[in-house]
């Protein structure tokens, strides 16, 4: 009889221990499915490791709910609910089945009577297991949605849960404008704390620590919306209410990739007036850029300072320069000689003139030495042009296997290669390319292996892309094939 000496408790069973270790070794999941209850047959059970099965069980159905105790991570959490419309029998024994239907932890409990609608005092009950484990980085909950309840504390919990990863998240009260301490009650922006304020914190030397924070009179914790990595996901925005600078403004959270909170850099961006396309920005008001340094060749924008600066430079530059339509140079002007070869609009040198007449061949027979190139003659072309080895090398494509072929200028096309008939059959045979226009002429051979053992073939080109080979022997064989066409 239950009384004040009794010990109610939860283990894992022989079974559910195996299980476990075998989930940790090889690191694949252990799905724990489903909770019987039973009433011990009116006994006082006591859990034991060697039990496969509960006393005596008269309800099993699938989990609700299956999670690791958020004071404890070593203490697995089970939940089932009973409905209104089930019962009229004694609780006292709890057990848990995985996927496979094996009993993998068993408990006892202070017996509960669990009534009927029908008795008068009907009421949906919830079964918890609470039970230890070694590790649960392995235990998964597997349930069929559609036969599971779920209690009002579970649905309010998930809806927080998902509400929380939103981007859109709650405003605060205040952002900072520099590196601050995050601990007590201060100022920030001119706007003075409270316990419980929600605040921006953006500007961070260390920018792992920037967030949504709330404010204390000890150490700052992160916002609730904002304190696991699933909630802190790239594009989050926040609205500041109050500050003397930053009231009323929006920031964007605009760390791209994957972000593991406490460790990833966080960077947040001013968009309280939006964005302009960057195809084609729309700036409103007078935008200012940073003046990039005097030389800067770079795509940076000009600021109006920076063309300015080379309007002045320009124009002290040309005092000193002839003028560009007509110069009238004096003396005996010098320019740099250009590298021969040289085809642009530098200044050409009497050096560089005599260089490249150096550098030609006699036009009735020049003697080229090096590797001289030349443009190379579209295929097909007839003329005087030079031919290039990349001429020849198009004028004459083959494939050189041993089902192969060979191409010349003139259009002509030799193929060849091998094939096997059935016996009295014939088969149909593809050219390693397709004729362009038509296919000549194929003729077949049969392999011999010694003098009288030559048989009959026969062939038909079909089109320019393959040809038919017939062969009149009691026994499959191997023939060749050599085909022309244009």
């Amino acid at each position: 009889m239950v009384d004040v000496n009794s010990q109610f408790f939860a283990i894992l069973t022989n079974v559910g221990m195996a299980k476990q270790a075998n989930a940790d070794a090889l690191g694949v999941p252990w799905k724990i499915t489903d909770m019987g209850v039973g009433d011990a047959s009116g006994t006082d059970p006591i859990p034991s490791a060697i039990q496969t099965h509960l006393i005596n069980e008269w309800r099993r159905r699938p989990l609700n709910q299956l999670k690791v105790d958020p004071a404890n991570a070593a203490v697995i959490i089970a939940e089932q609910v009973i409905p209104a419309d089930e019962g009229g029998k004694w609780i006292r024994e709890i057990a848990l089945y995985d996927a496979d239907g094996d009993m993998v932890a068993v408990a006892n409990c202070a017996p509960s009577f669990k009534p009927l609608l029908s008795q008068g005092s009907g009421r949906t009950q919830v079964v918890r297991m609470n039970f230890i484990v070694n590790n649960s980085g392995n235990i998964t909950l597997k349930i069929d949605p559609a036969v599971v309840l779920a209690t009002r504390e579970y649905v309010d919990l998930r809806i927080i849960e998902e509400l929380y990863k939103l981007d859109s998240k709650q405003s605060v009260r205040a952002a900072t404008t520099a590196n601050i301490a995050l601990a007590g009650l201060q100022a920030l922006d001119t706007v003075v704390l409270v316990a419980g304020d929600r605040v921006l914190v953006k500007n961070q030397n260390v920018a792992k620590d920037n967030g949504l924070y709330i404010a204390a009179a000890g150490v700052w914790t992160r916002a609730p919306d904002a304190d696991i990595s699933a909630e802190v996901t790239s594009a989050l925005m926040v609205s500041v209410e109050q500050g003397a600078t930053l009231a009323d403004t929006r920031w964007q959270l605009v760390t791209d990739g994957v972000i593991v909170l406490g460790t990833t850099a966080l960077t947040f961006q001013d968009v309280t007036q939006g964005y302009a396309p960057i195809n084609s920005p729309a700036l409103l008001g007078t935008p200012s850029a940073p003046t990039a340094p005097a030389g800067t060749n770079t795509t940076q924008i000009a600021s109006t300072a920076f063309v300015e600066a080379v309007r002045v430079a320009l124009v002290a530059a040309d005092a000193q320069k002839a003028p560009l339509a007509s110069p009238v140079l004096t003396g005996i002007p010098i320019a740099n000689t250009a590298a021969p070869g040289t085809n642009t609009g530098q200044l050409a040198t009497t050096a560089f003139v005599a260089a490249a007449g150096a550098l030609k061949a006699n036009l009735a027979s020049p003697a080229l030495t090096g590797l001289p190139t030349a443009p190379t003659p579209d295929t097909g072309v007839r003329g005087t042009a030079i031919a290039t080895m990349q001429k020849f090398a198009d004028e004459f494509v083959g494939l050189i296997s041993a089902n192969g072929y060979q191409k010349f200028p003139t259009g002509l096309i030799i193929q060849w290669g091998a094939g096997s008939v059935p016996a009295n059959g014939g088969t149909t045979v593809y050219f390693p390319i397709t004729f362009p226009n038509a296919g000549l002429n194929v003729v077949v051979s049969d392999q011999a292996s010694s003098q009288g053992s030559v048989e009959p073939m026969g062939a038909q080109i079909i089109g320019g892309s393959a040809f038919q080979a017939w062969y009149k022997t009691a026994a499959a064989g191997t023939f060749y094939w050599t085909a022309i066409g244009y």
